[in-house]
């Protein structure tokens, strides 16, 4: 099978991404729009109506619009957060649900997850699943994260010579506690409200790690029946690894490698603390699967591919 794929919003960082994978690829017919076309609605329609598969690597409004463009004969797969928790669309995330797949082999509306909402999600849906948070708890997270996910304005930024001093320390944004991935940390990881969340730039590339802080005692659950839940839930999962429970050497000298992920489409999900407290921890490569690598691997499930083709387990 040899899939024509077009990629609209190309020359952003996550088509840029992308466009690393696909090329890479003996199954896949790239479809380019020219630079002088790309905001030419009649030739962008042409080529998303053309191509077995579209992802779309825009702004809200302009998925919107590009979404409006495209027959159903394209499947369309959507990196913005327009559509992660619209009805008619299938979140892209394999790995939600025992269903979640059989989903995504049906639709043709596909809407990828956040970088920040991806690790919430598969830090806290199993443990819901499971009984073992209820829908009300109070859930707060951090989230430290490369600067490559604030887009092209943000990496030129950072990597200016000489590079602006304010800006090597980690720099909390989104401090009006809104933050654009809420919406689909509340709807896929079943909560009745959406947690306190916030998110914090650090001065390199890329890499992510969520942390959620649980009271053991008020919720009447040890570590080792959060680690049991997850560890269920992901044991036959290929880019999803539960590290082991009370050993040293799941960390780098007694701290947290938040890039360790990166150049892969791995999770690396941590259950820590104490048997008071516990921190649960994720870490990915935003512009793996945290972006690109999570678009690619819904296309190789969505066309009944290997899950993996072209994608790392480790880097």
């Amino acid at each position: 099978m040899t899939l024509k794929v077009f990629v609209d919003g190309q020359a952003g960082t996550t088509g840029l991404r992308l466009h690393d994978y696909l090329s890479a690829r003996d199954d896949v017919t790239l479809l380019q729009i020219d630079e002088a076309q790309r905001k030419n609605a009649d030739e962008r329609r042409r080529l998303l109506n053309e191509a077995d598969v579209a992802f779309l690597c825009l702004p809200d409004a302009a998925s919107r619009e590009a979404a409006a463009l495209t027959e159903m004969d394209t499947c369309l797969i959507d990196a913005s957060t327009a559509f992660r928790t619209h009805d008619d669309w299938v979140y892209g995330l394999p790995e939600l649900a025992d269903s979640q797949r059989d989903r995504l082999k049906t639709t043709q509306r596909i809407a990828v997850p956040g970088c920040h909402a991806s690790a919430f999600i598969l830090l806290t849906r199993p443990l819901r699943d499971a009984g073992l948070i209820p829908d009300s708890y109070p859930l707060s997270a951090t989230s430290l994260t490369g600067y490559s996910g604030g887009g092209k304005q943000m990496i030129a930024d950072y990597e200016a010579s000489p590079r602006d001093p304010r800006l090597d320390s980690p720099r909390p944004y989104a401090l009006g506690l809104a933050h654009k991935h809420l919406p689909e940390m509340r709807y896929h990881g079943r909560l009745a409200h959406a947690p306190i969340f916030q998110p914090i730039v650090g001065p390199f590339l890329k890499g992510l790690t969520v942390s959620i802080p649980l009271a053991l005692e008020t919720l009447g659950v040890t570590r080792q029946q959060l680690h049991d839940a997850l560890s269920a839930r992901y044991a036959n999962e290929a880019f999803v690894r539960v590290m082991p429970l009370n050993d040293d050497s799941v960390l780098d000298n007694g701290s947290f490698d938040v890039q360790a992920c990166n150049g892969t489409n791995r999770v690396d999900l941590f259950v820590l603390g104490n048997d008071e407290r516990a921190v649960l921890m994720a870490r990915l490569d935003n512009l793996g699967k945290g972006a690109a690598g999570a678009a690619i691997q819904c296309m190789n499930v969505r066309f009944g591919l290997p899950e993996d083709k072209g994608l790392a387990v480790y880097a």
